[in-house]
């Protein structure tokens, strides 16, 4: 298995440090990383800002760090704009989806990843399901003469379940469509850590995790001089390992099932310790840690 470190981490969104795209790769260089996954929208890797010679020099930049590109990520939703059936969203992002694959190509990675769709009251399920399957077929035709794979992450509403996610994956049928199965999904919604993911890992070409703690939320009942339950938990990322999560079950899982691919590292949301650079960097290093590979290649 490969470390890897996502620019999400230091992009400067939830409080967090922000590094450039540049400065970005050096410093996961230094930390010990040997891959890194660009996040595909600004301050990073926007489609708006960038050019095939910047991709150049930007491959050359990560070849003198000594970092490869193992992911790019896009950040789609192809029930957006459902609303506005006159304006194209589902080919707007099909053709987001095709210029990141461009930019994977030039930086030497085969992988874009993408999200499905959000849950919308006004779009049933099974059109929503249907759109979705119909613009990741589309997505997936459209990189697929670029040689590269889409990778599905399971973070939206739209087949978030394994069992779900299984058949949308079925139902596209496409080669080159596979899955960047993470931790965080199935384990806050009470799957099976080992099992979900040692089923999950043939089809999976990636995977990211993070940790949580979770916070109960309880509201106050004067009439009762009592609590009632306030819905879902509140998470909150901590260190790699001092959360709540079955991270380590879910990793035994994968490599039992076979996977050997990369392994990224993301800090996506408000952190304990705070998002100062040193914070940051004390939990992109716990994660080679908790690891086990000290930013060396692993074997399963």
């Amino acid at each position: 298995m490969t470390p890897t470190l996502f620019s999400v981490s230091y992009a400067g969104l939830w409080g967090q440090a922000s590094l450039d795209l540049k400065a970005f790769i050096r410093h996961a260089a230094d930390l010990g990383y040997p891959a890194v996954m660009l996040m595909g929208k600004r301050p990073h890797l926007s489609v708006l800002d960038h050019t095939p010679e910047s991709i150049a020099e930007l491959a050359s930049h990560c070849r003198a760090c000594g970092v490869s590109v193992a992911c790019v990520a896009g950040y789609t939703n192809f029930a957006g704009g459902a609303e506005s059936g006159e304006v194209p969203f589902v080919e707007m992002q099909v053709q987001y989806a095709r210029t990141l694959a461009t930019f994977a190509k030039g930086l030497g990675c085969g992988l874009v990843r993408v999200f499905t769709s959000y849950e919308r009251t006004d779009l049933p399920p099974a059109a929503n399901w249907s759109r979705t399957v119909t613009a990741i077929r589309e997505c997936c035709d459209q990189v697929a003469d670029l040689g590269i794979t889409l990778g599905i992450q399971n973070h939206h509403d739209v087949a978030v379940h394994s069992k779900a996610l299984l058949e949308l994956l079925h139902e596209i049928g496409r080669p080159n469509c596979k899955l960047m199965f993470d931790a965080w999904s199935p384990c806050l919604r009470g799957e099976p850590a080992y099992e979900t993911a040692k089923t999950m890992a043939p089809y999976t070409v990636h995977t990211t995790f993070a940790d949580y703690v979770r916070l109960p939320r309880f509201a106050y009942e004067p009439g009762l001089i009592n609590y009632r339950s306030a819905g879902p938990d509140l998470v909150r990322a901590v260190p790699m390992g001092d959360g709540d999560l079955a991270n380590a079950e879910f990793l035994r899982g994968l490599r039992d099932g076979g996977f050997d691919g990369t392994v990224a590292y993301e800090m996506c949301s408000p952190l304990r310790g705070g998002g100062g650079l040193q914070n940051l960097d004390f939990c992109a290093a716990r994660f080679l840690k908790w690891l086990g590979g000290s930013g060396s290649r692993l074997s399963s």
